[in-house]
């Protein structure tokens, strides 16, 4: 029997989790809670959902659901994954867990006591053309010298969850956070970050750019915003070659280039769908038949640089330490 999971609100981003999950044999989607009732049950009618709960809460309380997806807006993502995991469910839980180490420790402190998963919802990491480009990075192009990143698009509305200070939105945080991922995931963990940006009034960022210092030598640069144009890029560079791909972030193209020797050659990879893919791959470690890509150890340490580039930011771009 798939593993039954239950959606903790309506987000526009739980749309490709849906329609990962229609396509699995590993798990269903039995349940969806909200803050409205009424926009709960329509919501759940429109997405084929067996049952719909006003409140949160209420999810939490349904039996039938053994983990929970949260699509919540970044400051209620600790508090929410804590008490889905203190009611018994497991958690994966939308990217970022937190900007804070504090907090990411205490999450996962929770899932320790309650004998439940948690999980970081960065899905680029569970497809193929990731690990494909991660492969090369580290044994194509020589000594690994520069990561470049980049996610960037253009934010019109100015009510956006994405810009409210209260709910810990910005630029890092919504897309910069992938490129944090990405520099960690190819040049390891950074020792100290470089970090300028472009606040609201209310001082979000909307636009960051930085730098980071990590072992042997290797640097990354990496920017974001919600000011610009759409941008999706990331690309390792070697004493040899370098890699580039254009769409990082999603995988949809399923290739990049490797630059080497003065000849470009296209590496595809068969296309994948990321969002199944972390859904399966939890739902299996549900089930005791596989190990979460990701757990506790790459979510504190993601916390971690962000933590300090946001430090590095509003101290005016100061070298800080990522301790």
């Amino acid at each position: 029997m798939g593993v039954r999971w239950g959606l903790l609100s309506t987000a526009n981003i739980n749309t490709p989790v849906i329609a990962a999950a229609r396509a699995s044999q590993a798990l269903e989607i039995v349940a969806v809670g909200g803050r409205d009732g009424a926009r709960t049950e329509a919501y759940a009618r429109e997405h084929g959902i067996p049952r719909a709960h006003a409140g949160y809460d209420a999810l939490l309380a349904d039996e039938d659901v053994e983990a929970v997806y949260i699509s919540l807006p970044n400051g209620m993502h600790v508090d929410w994954s804590i008490r889905a995991l203190k009611a018994g469910k497991h958690v994966l839980c939308e990217k970022p867990l937190s900007r804070r180490v504090a907090d990411a420790e205490r999450a996962f402190d929770a899932a320790q006591e309650t004998g439940r998963l948690l999980m970081e919802a960065f899905m680029w990491r569970h497809n193929p053309q990731t690990r494909r480009f991660a492969q090369l990075a580290a044994d194509a192009i020589g000594e690994l010298r520069l990561v470049r990143a980049a996610f960037s698009f253009p934010l019109s509305d100015p009510a956006n969850v994405r810009l409210s200070a209260e709910l810990e939105g910005g630029g890092l945080m919504d897309v910069g956070c992938y490129c944090v991922s990405g520099a960690r995931l190819l040049a390891g963990e950074p020792q100290a970050v470089s970090a300028q940006q472009v606040t609201t009034p209310d001082g979000v960022d909307v636009r960051m750019v930085a730098t980071m210092r990590h072992g042997g030598g290797v640097l990354t640069s990496i920017d974001c915003g919600l000011d610009l144009p759409n941008r999706s890029e990331l690309e390792a560079i070697g004493s040899q070659g370098m890699l580039c791909a254009h769409d990082p972030w999603h995988c949809r193209a399923g290739s990049f280039e490797l630059l080497r020797g003065g000849e470009r050659e296209t590496i595809t990879v068969p296309a994948a769908d990321s969002y199944r893919l972390e859904l399966e791959n939890l739902s299996a470690a549900i089930r005791g038949e596989a190990t979460p890509l990701l757990g506790r150890e790459d979510a504190v340490a993601q916390a971690r640089v962000i933590e300090a580039l946001y430090a590095s930011a509003d101290a005016g771009g100061a070298l800080t330490s990522v301790a």
